[in-house]
């Protein structure tokens, strides 16, 4: 089917925006999407950077008010310093483990069977992590320490492994280590901000050379899509939570994980271009 591309930017960045704060894997969704609409070329994976922006610039809106707090309180609140060095801390682990294992981990792993078994896996691990007794000694993001965040980093740190997503390690590690759920969700909101921020510029710097104005409809639309789908999201997931566990998304991953494989035996998605 031939779709318009204002339409293919219009869909992509709605998967994106639904898709990236959810325990889900949004780079899987993009993929599948991408591969079926036909926009998995060079310019395709550059318009995914560019959307991927957008979709954090929605954590900044709908926290804004957090975020001009913490900006005014930096010389001289002591809760403004931990927050900022919370998530410098939780930031590293990501990013040095990235620059040393990432292409490495790219071409290993990035087939079929390991990005199906990354959503499988990451589906028992959450009914795991769900069905043991969940002791909150975190109920703010506020109480965090520099140790937490460490290790929150390092959580964060699996999702270099294809498949997994960011922001599930990053909330299921979050319970593991005795956050709440509003605590250890709020903090993979934060903790997207520079992630989605620094692995987007890089991404953008190293192709720069396919930047054209041509594009420039495209990008509006998608960004638009994407910042208004994940703000939404946002909202949507924070009221979830307050009554639901992540259950759901652990059997909603296992459905995924079947879908990559069929899709891959079919010959529907190339799985081996990130």
């Amino acid at each position: 089917m031939d779709f318009h591309p204002l339409l293919q930017a219009l869909i992509l960045g709605l998967v994106e925006g639904f898709t990236e704060f959810l325990p889900v894997s949004s780079t899987g969704h993009l993929i599948l999407a991408g591969d079926l609409l036909k926009f998995n070329d060079e310019r395709g994976k550059l318009f995914l950077i560019v959307i991927q922006a957008a979709a954090m610039l929605a954590i900044c809106w709908e926290y804004r008010a957090r975020f001009g707090r913490v900006l005014a309180g930096l010389g001289s609140d002591p809760v403004a310093q931990r927050f900022v060095l919370n998530i410098a801390v939780a930031f590293m682990p990501l990013a040095v483990l990235g620059l040393l294992f990432g292409k490495a981990i790219k071409s290993t792993l990035f087939n079929p069977v390991a990005v199906a078994a990354a959503f499988i896996v990451g589906a028992f691990i959450i009914l795991w992590a769900e069905k043991r007794q969940h002791t909150v000694r975190i109920d703010s993001v506020d109480q965090l320490t520099a140790v937490d965040a460490f290790k929150l980093g390092l959580a964060q740190a699996a999702a270099l492994i294809p498949g997994t997503s960011r922001s599930g390690a990053t909330i299921i590690g979050g319970l593991l280590f005795g956050l709440s759920r509003k605590a250890a969700t709020e903090f993979s909101f934060f903790l997207a901000v520079p992630t989605l921020m620094a692995a987007s510029a890089y991404q953008l710097y190293k192709e720069r050379h396919l930047l054209a104005m041509d594009d420039l409809g495209l990008w509006l639309v998608g960004c638009a899509a994407s910042f208004v789908s994940a703000f939404l999201c946002v909202r949507w997931l924070l009221r979830f939570i307050s009554t639901h566990d992540f259950t759901v998304f652990a059997w909603y991953r296992i459905a995924f994980g079947i879908l990559v494989l069929a899709t891959w035996q079919m010959g529907l998605v190339d799985w081996s271009s990130p």
